[in-house]
């Protein structure tokens, strides 16, 4: 087996292992796997949420199925995919086995309680590296301020939180933004 496709099954074995709550909670794993692997920059965790968020399917998987794509073209999208699903496949023919013992156990319901903030700190942290690198990363890594990126997202965010706005689909608020970029880089 090439040394690619099991690095590539390693880690997102390892990433579908330990996202627990789904496609946003990978995200801080995918903007750390460009640190040990040349697969692609940091830069382009951007890229690849946006490809996924505008494509049918899981966020986590539409991530997977793009970065081992970027490292090893479509048979190491296919490795990372399936290697991301593995371990959730697993976890679910064990519990499914045994839930009916365990559903009302003190233990278990505690263990999931405590799991809820760890998650919702992992997605926090997910927003916050996916706000830095959007806006204040420039394309060759260096710092950037962007105050029209700034003024940008802060009218969007306003205008999709208003009440008679706040029911547009978001594919509409994409399509506004691409076009909006692209009037403004001409």
């Amino acid at each position: 087996m090439n040394s690619v496709f099991l690095q590539l099954f390693i880690e997102f074995f390892q990433i579908g292992l330990f996202a627990v709550g789904g496609g946003p909670a990978t995200i801080p794993f995918l903007m750390d796997i460009p640190s040990r692997h040349d697969w692609y920059a940091k830069s382009d965790v951007v890229n690849m949420l946006a490809i996924s968020e505008s494509t049918p399917g899981p966020i986590g998987i539409n991530m997977a199925t793009y970065a081992g794509f970027h490292a090893a073209g479509l048979a190491g999208g296919i490795a990372a995919t399936l290697s991301l699903v593995l371990p959730s496949l697993i976890v679910i023919v064990i519990i499914a086995k045994i839930l009916d013992k365990f559903n009302e156990n003190p233990y278990v319901k505690s263990s999931f309680a405590m799991i809820r903030p760890v998650v919702t700190g992992l997605i926090a942290t997910a927003v916050c590296g996916i706000f830095e690198t959007a806006l204040f990363t420039a394309s060759d890594g260096s710092f950037q301020f962007p105050v029209f990126s700034l003024i940008l997202c802060a009218l969007f965010f306003i205008a999709m939180n208003l009440k008679k706005l706040n029911k547009i689909h978001p594919f509409f608020w994409m399509v506004a933004g691409a076009v909006v970029g692209l009037v403004f880089q001409m």
